[in-house]
């Protein structure tokens, strides 16, 4: 088919597209990355226990072990060392590990890990609150009843003994596998300081003669012993509580996969689960229902709602060739689809695996409390016992009790738990949150990153303006000889013999005219570097630029004013003959989209430089500039100078960030310090991008850097909080407030303050879940 040579917008690269970055740095191709599911975690110095381990194990290149995902991503040498091993290697240090499922979907995955979250919370639920009503039933006891009835510390000790065997036994065993590997972790410290009392409380029940020979009372601290157990496991069935709220938004997505898809068979349509689905499967789709696969349309229209992919509620209009995703919701007309990607390859199961591979990241700042963590559990025991010390120099022999209550408060309220909570927590949430209304951040790091943005760097094509030509502008010339929609069916015919990318703006700006006539040329010609002649109706019709009109001697004259004005705001204009004279002319432009310059505004208020890149001329990227308000633009950049362009701004000191959606885009967006994608765009530039916007809207770049802001204050303020709790609670509970106010701190208050500690900073990342974007998205 013969091709018109409209004009073109703007200037044509001179060199073939630059080869798509490679990817972001990663290991050798040889290794091997492994994600191992731990349980048993509880603390920044847990966390630290495990992954210290791993990276000790000969083969390991690196591994990074989460507590709010409870899972070690390990990168290794398969030829150095097994998967198996590595599970060992975790179970020697008193933590438990299990291999991923061979052939496990997302859904069971997440259903599974679900599923271990609630049995944890009930099993801590059921013992501490066992534990619990036994202690406050041994408080009730009057402390002189022991005096009295000389069977009752035998009873309270078998009592303590059993609970310390039954609900407290992981903390005593995790401890001993600790002490036996030369480190220590909130087990040692719960250990130590419920063993300490327990002990001594043995000593007292056994021989009060001791203690009465030396002037000191033998009271006995079984209740606090059991109630510090309780509240420990309180705590935590609250943690584990709040860390499955995390997760909710991974569990929404999932449930949107419906379970069954009606399949048309020669026999007729039957309901069969999702997963029997096989590619080019034809799928009935209903009014109402959810796509059950991702798929491309047969037959039939409809109008589809994308919010669960895009966070956009206006419903996508489709027809026969269009693509739809699974998971989201068909509208009042019914369809046919053809079943293209299945299972783990879906575009559902891919967000999921992505979101997934996020939250198990860690962000930098992390490295803060996993460095204080690492000497945290030593620097309190050593406190500990100064805090012993002081105290049973202090008031002689009589304070041996105080002595050890400062020394147990000291110990249990000093659990690092927090710490390891702080930022893990705010990732997982922040990154569950941003699928929900269309952002898909690829990890914690990017969040940081993100944070920490100057300058915005924007492509024009896709990104700001919609990415495709359309007839902008119909100006008929004085005197035609025709009316407008008679030249534009004229025009339309011709250039329905055109792939142009203009012509096709053309034939498609008049079928959606109402008045304009479908005509058909019979014949067509095109004019090399000029446009096309052809004859419609019986009639002579020239389309093209300003030479093709003086070449046929057509006067442009009427119209110069008019076309010189449209070239100045960045339309290509094209003129139109008929029977030797001017008709009119039609303007085609690719538009800006209409939220771009409130994205813009967006920008320049969070405090960006706003840049714009394009390969246009500078008269063309000017105007679109001035129209979406971005100060500054660098125009007739090839596509392989975007990426200089970015690197230029990295030697100024600046952090970019750079939006695009081409393959031309993907040195660009791998080069910038972050990388941000429409995920309308190409898949390459998705892959070479560090954050995915779902729908091709600039205002969710925006609401992206401002998840990444909220998330990193959330951050900051749970490390501040974790750090002060400590810095405040160690020297309360070692009584330095004592000789001034009178104050202590019980070894039971220390324990309760420890378990609000950790789920305050959980609470606290929840409160993301109510970050609103502002960009339209729901």
């Amino acid at each position: 088919m013969a091709r018109a040579m409209l004009p073109v917008m703007g200037n044509p690269p001179a060199t073939p597209p630059a080869p798509p970055a490679a990817p972001r740095p990663a290991a050798a191709p040889t290794d091997h990355t492994l994600n191992l599911a731990v349980t048993g975690m509880h603390c920044a110095a847990c966390v630290g226990r495990v992954q210290r381990a791993l990276e000790e194990e000969p083969g390991v290149k690196s591994a990074v072990v989460n507590l709010m995902t409870n899972t070690a991503t390990v990168s290794f040498d398969p030829k150095a060392v097994q998967p198996n091993v590595l599970v060992e290697r975790v179970r020697t240090t008193g933590y438990g590990a299990e291999l991923p499922v061979v052939g496990e979907s997302v859904a069971d995955e997440q259903e599974r890990q679900d599923a271990t979250r609630r049995a944890e919370y009930h099993e801590y639920l059921t013992k501490g609150g066992a534990s619990l009503a036994v202690g406050a039933a041994m408080m009730a006891i009057p402390m002189h009843a022991t005096m009295i009835y000389a069977w009752l510390p035998w009873l309270l000790l078998a009592i303590t003994t059993a609970v310390m065997a039954w609900a407290g036994r992981h903390f005593y065993t995790r401890a001993w596998m600790a002490f036996r590997h030369h480190s220590a972790d909130m087990n040692t410290l719960i250990s130590v300081g419920t063993g300490a009392a327990y002990l001594y409380s043995l000593a007292a029940t056994v021989r009060p003669s001791l203690f009465t020979a030396n002037g000191v009372a033998p009271d006995l601290y079984y209740e606090a012993v059991v109630i510090i157990i309780a509240l420990i496991l309180v705590g935590n069935a609250l943690e584990a509580r709040a860390k499955g709220q995390t997760a909710g938004a991974v569990r929404r997505l999932l449930d949107l996969q419906p379970k069954t898809a009606r399949v048309r068979r020669a026999d007729g349509d039957h309901d069969i689960p999702v997963e029997q689905v096989v590619r080019d499967d034809r799928i009935v789709v209903r009014p109402g229902e959810r796509i059950p696969v991702d798929g491309d349309v047969a037959s039939g229209t409809s109008a589809v709602d994308e919010s669960m992919l895009t966070g956009e509620s206006m419903p996508v209009s489709k027809s026969a060739g269009d693509h739809v995703t699974g998971g989201t919701i068909n509208g009042t007309g019914a369809f046919e689809l053809t079943a293209t990607t299945l299972g783990a390859d879906s575009t559902l199961a891919r967000i999921v695996r992505m979101m997934q591979d996020a939250q198990g990241t860690r962000a930098p700042i992390q490295r803060i409390a996993d460095k204080i963590s690492s000497v945290f559990v030593p620097v309190v025991l050593s406190i500990a016992i100064a805090t012993f010390i002081t105290w049973y120099i202090a008031l002689g022999g009589g304070g041996l009790v105080r002595a050890i209550a400062a020394a147990v408060a000291v110990l249990i309220i000093a659990c690092p738990c927090a710490m390891g909570l702080a930022v893990p927590t705010a990732v997982m949430v922040a990154t569950g949150r941003g699928a929900e209304f269309g952002v898909l951040v690829k990890g914690g790091a990017v969040l940081e990153r993100a944070d920490q943005i100057t300058t915005i760097v924007l492509d024009k094509t896709g990104t700001v303006t919609q990415g495709k030509p359309v007839v902008t502008d119909v100006r008929l010339a004085p005197n035609a000889k025709v009316d407008a929609d008679t030249m534009l069916a004229f025009a339309a015919a011709l250039e329905r013999q055109s792939e142009h990318p203009l012509a096709a703006a053309i034939v498609a700006h008049a079928q959606h005219s109402a008045s304009a006539t479908a005509l058909t040329a019979s014949s067509f010609e095109a004019v090399g570097g000029q446009g096309a002649i052809g004859v419609v109706n019986g009639r002579a019709v020239a389309i093209g630029n300003e030479g093709l009109m003086r070449d046929w001697a057509i006067n442009i004259a009427p119209l110069a004013t008019e076309a010189e004005l449209l070239a100045a705001a960045a339309r290509t204009v094209v003129y139109v003959g008929v029977d030797g004279a001017l008709a009119g002319l039609l303007a085609v432009a690719d538009p800006i989209k209409p939220t771009s310059p409130e994205a813009v505004r967006r920008f320049v208020a969070m405090g960006f430089d706003v840049v714009m890149l394009t390969g246009d001329s500078a008269n063309a990227a000017n105007a679109i500039a001035r129209e979406a308000g971005i100060p500054t633009v660098r125009a007739g950049v090839l596509p392989g100078g975007k990426r200089d362009v970015i690197r230029e701004l990295q030697a100024q000191g600046k952090v970019v960030a750079m939006v695009g959606d081409g393959i031309n885009d993907a040195p660009a967006l791998a080069q910038a310090d972050v990388g941000i994608a429409i995920g309308s765009g190409s898949d390459i530039a998705i892959e070479a991008s560090d954050l995915t916007l779902m729908r091709g809207d600039l205002r969710a770049a925006a609401d992206a850097i401002a998840l990444s802001r909220a998330t990193m204050r959330t951050m900051r303020q749970n490390l501040f909080w974790a750090f002060i709790y400590n810095m405040v609670g160690i020297p309360v509970a070692a009584g330095v407030l004592y000789p001034a106010f009178g104050v202590v701190l019980s070894p039971v208050l220390a324990s309760a303050a420890m378990a609000l500690s950790s789920v305050s900073v959980v609470t606290n990342s929840l409160r993301l879940r109510r970050f609103a974007p502002h960009g339209g998205a729901r």
